[in-house]
């Protein structure tokens, strides 16, 4: 059983190779619903979720400490996170969370996908050629994770440098202070055509007076900047000049 939970398409792409190679049925976090429930399938969970600041997204750490998954408990949980560059000790976040509920976590793997993160000085998007080199290789790497979860094999970190100070000071620093929808808003080429709103996967947004306005529950995915069509969501001044991404590779929904 594969759940993943994606903003710009880089994860459900990974999400949807592995459970190819691996033979599993593929389901997407459900964010809209306040106590979501089902029933786990096969003889294992592969978590699938973006880094983000070197940690666990909080919108899947809360998903996970609240879905109501039955016979979790009876299965060997793996998780595979997708990064623009590395994951610091997302993996042990994620296996703490696990841990949490009385399941039991066994590997952790990543695969190094396209940037995605527009917010901060100095993050923008890939160049297009990097980006096309990084998906070039995202199916192998799969190939990898797919055989080490076969096979037992040790995890597969992509860790980078300080991954303690990452995971350990930025990460805290980063949901507290830089995750605040209210920055968010349309500009003057908003054309109200509702693809945002339609397209967020916490349902965050709603149409009024022909405009987008975001509320509360934001997973500061992207989804919606990156996909629009006219550019015309923006983020306070911190996206001005800069690119948008959504994964070019089309999986079945």
């Amino acid at each position: 059983m594969i759940l993943y939970f994606s903003g710009t398409g880089n994860t459900r792409m990974a999400a949807y190779l592995l459970g190819e190679a691996l033979g599993e049925k593929t389901f997407e976090m459900d964010m809209t619903s306040e106590a979501p429930a089902l029933t786990a399938e096969g003889g294992r969970i592969v978590w699938c979720f973006p880094t983000y600041s070197w940690g666990v997204p909080p919108v899947v750490a809360e998903y996970m400490r609240t879905v109501r998954l039955d016979g979790a408990e009876r299965m060997e949980h793996y998780m595979l996170t997708s990064c623009g560059d590395d994951m610091g000790y997302t993996d042990r976040q994620w296996a703490a969370l696990v841990r949490g509920r009385g399941w039991n976590p066994k590997g952790a793997y990543a695969v190094v996908m396209p940037n995605t993160y527009v917010l901060m000085k100095g993050f923008n998007v890939d160049l297009p050629e990097l980006a096309a080199s990084k998906l070039e290789a995202v199916p192998r790497r799969i190939s990898e994770v797919a055989d080490a979860i076969r096979k037992g094999k040790p995890d597969m970190p992509v860790r980078g440098s300080f991954p303690w100070i990452k995971s350990k000071i930025i990460y805290p620093w980063f949901v507290r202070f830089g995750m605040s929808p209210k920055p968010f808003h349309a500009t003057g080429g908003c054309t109200g055509c509702g693809l945002c709103a339609r397209s967020c996967p916490c349902g965050n947004i709603v149409m009024a007076d022909g405009e987008p306005h975001w509320g509360d529950r934001c997973a500061l995915c992207l989804r919606c900047y990156h996909i629009c069509p006219r550019r015309s969501v923006a983020y306070g001044r911190a996206t001005d000049g800069k690119g948008q991404y959504m994964n070019p590779i089309k999986t079945r929904l």
